[in-house]
C-alpha cells in the first residue's frame, strides 16, 4: 500500500469489469441511446437495475424527461462500427435507430435485438446526482431474452476489439 500523500495509481481502477449496455430513451417528440459500462442489478423485489450516465450525454435528458429506458446488454457479436453508433456519437445529430433493426420496448423506448443478449423496459423510481453522472434507478416492468450470444465484458472491450475509454463515460480515468 502506498504511502499517505504518495500519488495514486489510477490505473487500478481499469481492474474493475462490467459489462457494456446500450441505454436508451423517448419523449413524444426526442429520443436518445448511448454506450455505458454502468448497468447492475440492485435487488430482487422489486426487480431493480441502475444506470449511470454522464449529464452530458443527450440520452441523460431523455431519460430524466421521459422517466423510463430501455437497456440492453451487448454481446460479443458487436463490433466496432456498433460501438460507434451507439457510444461515439451523439443522439442530437446521429439517428442511432436508422439502417439498423429496432424494435420497441412496452414503455416506448427504441432498442436493437441486434448484438443483444437481453432487453429490460425499465419505469425509473430514484435518481442521484453524482456530480458529472445522474444514477437512474428503474424498476423492471417487462424482460426478454434476445440471445444465448456472451454478453460482452469491458474488458473484452478493452483487449478485444481494442476499444477506448471516452472522457464522458463514468469510467474514463485520466493518467
Amino acid at each position: 500500500m502506498r504511502q499517505r500523500g504518495a500519488s495514486m495509481d489510477v490505473t487500478a481502477m481499469y481492474k474493475f469489469s462490467s459489462g457494456l449496455y446500450v441505454v436508451s430513451a423517448a419523449t413524444e417528440d426526442d429520443y436518445g441511446a448511448c454506450v455505458i459500462n454502468t448497468g447492475l442489478q440492485l435487488t430482487s423485489e422489486p426487480l431493480q437495475v441502475q444506470v449511470v450516465i454522464n449529464k452530458q450525454n443527450h440520452t441523460e435528458g431523455v431519460v430524466e424527461k421521459a422517466g423510463h429506458f430501455a437497456l440492453i446488454a451487448i454481446t460479443e457479436e458487436a463490433d466496432m462500427p456498433y460501438i460507434g453508433r451507439f457510444g461515439f456519437r451523439t443522439s442530437t445529430s446521429f439517428a442511432k435507430f436508422e439502417g439498423i433493426e429496432s424494435r420497441t420496448t412496452v414503455l416506448g423506448d427504441p432498442y436493437t435485438p441486434v448484438a443483444a443478449a437481453c432487453v429490460l423496459a425499465c419505469e425509473v423510481v430514484q435518481t442521484l446526482d453524482v456530480g458529472t453522472h445522474m444514477i437512474f434507478v428503474g424498476e423492471v416492468k417487462d424482460a426478454e431474452v434476445l440471445s444465448d450470444a456472451k454478453p460482452m465484458t469491458y474488458a473484452y472491450y478493452h483487449s478485444t476489439l481494442k476499444g477506448k475509454t471516452p472522457p464522458k463515460a463514468s469510467s474514463y480515468v485520466k493518467e
